[in-house]
């Protein structure tokens, strides 16, 4: 037996032992992160179902206050009217309208609120600047030597 064999194994087990430090270690991490999450998300859900609850009361207050001078039915229709024009202007603000806007010119906006160029649009960075004037023909091309390699022969 070489002097070294037992130091392999103890290096097996300090490796072993080392990945499951580190394996508890992150468990423990992920659990903190997942109850800070899960916490967050309650509270956001909360706060979704409150304001239902507050836009519900709101349309019943127009509805009541149209149900003053107008029939019962008419105010309901009158409110229910004016929250499908809000829905409807929700939505499309939210997303773009018809096929491809997003790459139309000048169609898609940034998310500090400016447009962007068709150039951007289309590939994210602008084109070079075009010149003014087309390109100057290059004078003639002098031809290659016969004993070139790059020369294609072809076999007569």
């Amino acid at each position: 037996m070489k002097p070294l064999d037992h130091l392999e194994h103890l290096d097996k087990h300090l490796v072993d032992e080392l990945a499951q430090v580190a394996r508890e270690t992150v468990r423990e991490e992920l659990r903190e992160q997942t109850r800070k999450q899960r916490r967050k998300a309650a509270l956001y859900a909360a706060s979704g179902a409150l304001a239902l609850y507050a836009g519900a009361a709101l349309a019943l207050a127009v509805g009541l206050a149209l149900a003053l001078g107008l029939p019962d039915w008419a105010a309901a229709l009158i409110t229910a009217v004016i929250l499908g024009a809000l829905a409807y202007v929700l939505r499309g603000m939210a997303r773009p309208s018809g096929p491809g806007a997003g790459h139309a010119a000048g169609a898609a906006p940034r998310r500090d609120g400016a447009r962007r160029s068709a150039a951007e649009a289309v590939g994210g960075m602008p084109y070079p600047p075009v010149p003014p004037t087309p390109p100057a023909a290059p004078g003639p091309v002098p031809p290659r030597p016969a004993g070139d390699p790059d020369v294609p022969h072809r076999g007569v």
